[in-house]
């Protein structure tokens, strides 16, 4: 499949994590990692619900309430209810947004319109609920289930963020794939992923062979809608040194009619040495990549795993 390399992924993002001062005291939240690093290699769409919604800068800080009518979201002071605003300006930004094709979305955490997982919901007999998810989020959530989306200081995780960010470029492959729908572009497309989805769900990799193989039986569109769900939840599942173990000792045996005594050897000990925790997986990886340009295997050369986001991010010399 060829993938246009001139245009990059589409990224969402909380526009204070750009350094823009749009947060409730007038200032911002920067993340030189989002901004500077990962921001040369995507296109970020910024959002800022409580700007654009009208609630301005400087601006009185917000909180979320739980009533028995559900969440609500009040001002801190005069305790104005700005839950229908929100809301509405969520909805009509999403109707906005809905043909920019997304492949991720970075929110701010525990903001009350765009946290994920950890924002601050008040219960006046129960006592705080740290694990509430901001209004923008919990819409944007609802309208795209299918779209990976983090948090930025859960980005701080090695792991997390090599998934999330492998996602993207993953999600960019498909929606190039799905511009010009064909059941040959996705068996390449499939081929390719072969050893990422190995890497997170062998098991619904399993699942997806016969999507594929039985794709001439059913409707084209049909088949990328199941093949859709199922790369969705197979990425999902984080990666861990058990399956990339598993995933390394593959591809090394591509070349067990190559490779010498001493090399298979040398191989085999930093594989090893990856999984007991003594080397990043940066390290089996540039070997084989070695291997797989010295013995010029077409197959290997396609494989996403071995080169899945650009080596400049550095997201597997920490995992």
């Amino acid at each position: 499949m060829v993938i246009n390399e001139f245009v990059k992924p589409k990224v969402g993002i909380s526009t204070c994590l750009l350094g823009e001062a749009v947060r409730y005291n007038g200032g911002h939240k920067l993340d030189h990692y989002i901004r500077d690093t990962l921001g040369k290699f995507v296109d970020f769409v910024p959002i800022c619900p409580e700007v654009e919604a009208g609630f301005g800068t400087p601006r009185e800080a917000l909180h979320l309430h739980e009533t028995e009518n559900g969440v609500v979201m009040l001002t801190e002071k005069s305790k104005e209810d700005l839950t229908e605003k929100m809301t509405s300006w969520s909805r009509n930004k999403l109707k906005e947004i809905e043909d920019i094709e997304l492949c991720g979305y970075i929110f701010k955490s525990k903001s009350p319109s765009c946290g994920v997982y950890r924002a601050r919901i008040q219960r006046e007999e129960k006592g705080v609920n740290l694990n509430g998810r901001g209004l923008f989020a919990q819409e944007f959530i609802s309208a795209y289930p299918q779209l990976i989306v983090e948090e930025e200081g859960r980005l701080h995780d090695p792991v997390i963020r090599d998934n999330f960010i492998q996602n993207i470029f993953i999600n960019h492959r498909w929606n190039e794939l799905n511009k010009n729908r064909s059941i040959r572009g996705l068996m390449k497309f499939h081929e390719s992923l072969k050893y990422s989805l190995m890497s997170h769900s062998p098991r619904i990799l399993k699942e997806m062979g016969p999507i594929v193989a039985n794709s001439n039986k059913i409707d084209t569109d049909e088949v990328f809608d199941l093949y859709k769900v199922k790369l969705v939840e197979a990425l999902k599942e984080l990666s861990d040194k058990k399956k990339n173990k598993n995933v390394l000792d593959h591809i090394m045996g591509y070349f067990k009619n190559n490779l010498d005594k001493s090399e298979k050897a040398e191989l085999k000990e930093v594989i090893n040495n990856y999984y007991n925790g003594l080397l990043p997986i940066i390290v089996p990886i540039t070997l084989l990549n070695h291997y797989v340009k010295k013995y010029d295997d077409i197959y290997l050369q396609g494989q996403f795993y071995l080169n899945p986001h650009p080596l400049e991010l550095m997201l597997r010399n920490h995992v």
